[in-house]
């Protein structure tokens, strides 16, 4: 448990001195190490850095223990906690993205080593003692500082600082486990993508090639001495990897029902090793969860959201999926009845591996939809140069490539980018690494390097973030991106902006780092910016003609978006509710989780369980996210209020942009969500309920032509 570290993405785990980043220094030709911190020119770099961390850290330890005022006890546990996130921000990132297999390692030992010291400052009494004085004395501190008091005495209290001597180092020895556990499940994942063997080669349609293997067979019968040639002893066929991105393409465009249905079974029964890997984090977190004094690790997790409580979410999944249900049911049959006309057999069942496929062809079939057609108008420079006007039209800044030092940079296909304001100068740093390569995690992430604070009345430490993707391409031939990814690419941008549009007081609460619940609504409200014509028509262009895209393609794209909209929406419910009750209050026996997967998919969905599978073994949400998914959804309510009440009108307005800076992104987690919220659209965005808060669901019904509502 990082009690002094804010989770910064909804999709990283959770900044030394402070490093300054001017202009200058940026475009400087002088040799630097990664992200520009100096020590980062060798992987072996990664241990001084440590080093420097730690002893900046001790010192910043006995100057609080010394107990100055009040501000500068927040000012300085802030300097701690930007100092050591300095480095386990920088180890994540490179371990997830650098080439070079010993920085990877080096970044590996130094987030090892950065979290053991973690537990030394979660189990200092003499800062818990100083942030304790610094909340009880609000008078003589700033709103911003009375709340990080109040979050940094809460954090504290997190890692188990309040507990006695024994059950403090049972909490400590917990927390090392949990992260262990954590990083086990997740490397199950990408070094267990599982495969299927198809044969022969003719099931496999052309057009899917790129995404699998070729390999041969023995033909039965043949004479293993046989010296013909190998056509006549050989069979071909292919190899699927059933990594998760990969199989829903598969899905998608695969008509032998045969092939659809192993390659399904097989993508949902990967990686087996995490059955008990998760079996072992549920049982920790939940000790550890009880060690703190609370019934579950849900409860833990939650009281200091919005939402406050398990209660509360459970209310609002299954209101959710109460109200998307009829609907969802309503396309579930429409599928049905395609997949009955298609095949012939007019009592055919619709399977879980159906549905990629019979979806893709009913949308095509609706609105004569081509996917290499779509992705031809979306070519990466121009979706980056979409970005560009968007910030520009919205912020007023501007955005634009600048020189990276000699080893600041991890691969050549980095760019870095500078957000600058015509008045306000340089806004803060962004790196971007957005191309699939060999050995690189496969993630979509926004990675926070840096968060912003003030250091001084003339100085602000800008913030440095890297958004990365992994959208497929070489050097012979242009990226071209299909629309969810452009979708994708819009929302880590809009985490990327939170960041480097904040202007908090303190690190801290710099830009995404804010309660687990609130953290989505940027992101998911830049989504709805890829789907909006007055925006797409600035920058999606025809890759050969530099034709803009058609109005019509573009509604076309929404229409087919909208088609099974219940079911995707019933399919987030679901994953939420799997994570609220495996983090949920334990029986005194253990508990299959397999069972209860396939017990909460027959209650919250239309879809059938299929046996012998499991999905949630893939789910790295369940590690990144425990007990938080919902926030998804939490996040999707807010956002479509803030898209229907603000920004649908005119998106691309200064206007909209200069309130959704000033009111919403600027603020990071140094304001009440609620509040923030309810100032951006004036009212009615929230509900309270049962001493939690939950999204008003109204818009978002409004957006989906819900039943019921």
């Amino acid at each position: 448990m990082h009690a002094l570290i804010r989770k910064s993405t909804a999709h990283v785990r959770a900044n030394s001195h402070f490093i300054h980043i001017t202009t200058s220094t940026a475009t400087s030709i002088k040799q630097t190490g990664l992200y520009g911190y100096h020590h980062l020119k060798t992987p072996k770099g990664f241990q001084r850095f440590v080093d420097d961390a730690i002893e900046r850290s001790e010192e910043l330890v006995n100057y609080i223990a010394g107990m100055p005022s009040s501000p500068e006890i927040i000012r300085a546990m802030d300097e701690i906690s930007d100092t050591v996130c300095s480095v386990i921000d920088s180890a994540e990132l490179c371990r997830h993205t650098h080439p070079d297999r010993e920085f990877v390692d080096e970044a590996s030992k130094a987030s090892l080593r950065v979290n053991e010291f973690l537990h030394y400052l979660n189990t200092n009494h003499s800062i818990y003692k100083a942030v304790i004085k610094a909340e009880k004395d609000s008078n003589s501190l700033t709103h911003e500082a009375q709340r990080a008091a109040r979050f940094l005495r809460m954090d504290l209290e997190k890692g188990g600082i309040h507990l006695c001597s024994e059950k403090l180092d049972r909490a400590n020895e917990l927390s090392i486990d949990i992260i262990q556990l954590c990083r086990e499940y997740n490397e199950n994942i990408i070094t267990d993508p599982g495969h299927v063997d198809i044969f022969p080669a003719s099931k496999i349609p052309k057009k899917l090639h790129h995404l699998v293997s070729p390999i041969y067979r023995n033909l039965p019968g043949a004479s293993k001495g046989s010296r013909g040639s190998r056509d006549n002893i050989k069979e071909k066929g292919f190899r699927l990897a059933t990594e998760s991105s990969t199989l829903q393409g598969f899905l998608q465009c695969v008509p032998d029902a045969g092939v659809r249905k192993v390659a399904y079974v097989q993508g949902n029964s990967v990686p087996h090793a995490n059955l008990e890997v998760l079996d072992k984090l549920i049982a920790t977190r939940h000790e550890f969860a009880q060690l703190m004094g609370y019934k579950s690790y849900s409860e833990f997790a939650l009281h200091s959201t919005m939402a406050a409580s398990p209660e509360v979410v459970t209310s609002f999944l299954l209101e959710m999926s109460k109200v998307v249900r009829p609907k969802a049911d309503q396309e579930f049959e429409a599928i049905q009845d395609f997949k009955r006309e298609n095949s012939g057999d007019p009592h055919g069942e619709l399977e879980p591996w159906d549905e990629a496929y019979f979806t893709w062809l009913m949308k095509s079939a609706t609105y004569k939809l081509d996917s290499s057609v779509i992705a031809s108008y979306f070519p990466l420079r121009q979706c980056i140069e979409g970005l560009k006007v968007m910030v520009e039209s919205l912020f007023g800044v501007t955005f634009h490539g600048v020189p990276l030092a000699p080893g600041e940079s991890w691969h050549p296909d980095v760019m870095k980018i500078v957000l600058h304001h015509p008045t306000e100068g340089d806004l803060g740093y962004l790196y971007l690494d957005l191309k699939s390569r060999k050995g690189k995690h496969p993630i979509c992430a926004h990675f926070a390097i840096r968060g912003g604070r003030r250091v001084s009345e003339t100085e602000y430490q800008l913030p440095v973030v890297a958004l990365v993707c992994n959208f497929f391409g070489s050097s012979l031939a242009p990226v071209r991106l299909n629309h969810s990814e452009v979708e994708t690419l819009f929302h880590e941008f809009g985490h990327a902006l939170h960041s480097l549009l904040s202007r908090t007081e303190y690190q801290h609460f710099s830009g995404t780092r804010v309660v687990l619940d609130f953290a989505e609504t940027p992101s998911n409200l830049f989504e709805s910016y890829a789907w909006d014509y007055r925006v797409l028509k600035t920058f999606a262009k025809h890759c050969s003609t530099g034709d803009i895209i058609p109005k019509e393609l573009v509604e076309s794209m929404v229409g087919a978006k909208k088609m099974f909209a219940a079911t995707e929406l019933q399919r987030q419910i679901f994953y939420a509710l799997v994570d609220q009750t495996l983090f949920g209050e334990q029986p005194t026996t253990g508990r299959d989780t397999i069972a209860i997967v396939a017990d909460l998919k027959r209650q919250h969905t239309s879809w059938t369980h299929v046996d012998g599978t499991h999905w949630h073994t893939r789910f790295s949400h369940l590690t990144n996210y425990g007990a938080g998914y919902y926030s998804y959804l939490y996040a999707k309510c807010f956002a479509t209020s803030i898209w229907q009440r603000m920004c649908q009108g005119d998106p691309l307005s200064l206007d909209t942009g200069s309130a959704l800076r000033t009111k919403f992104l600027q603020h990071g987690g140094a304001k009440d969500p609620a509040d923030i919220l309810n100032d951006l659209v004036g009212g009615g965005i929230v509900r309270s309920c049962n001493g939690g808060i939950t999204p008003d669901i109204t818009s978002l019904c409004k957006e989906m032509e819900l039943l019921k509502c």
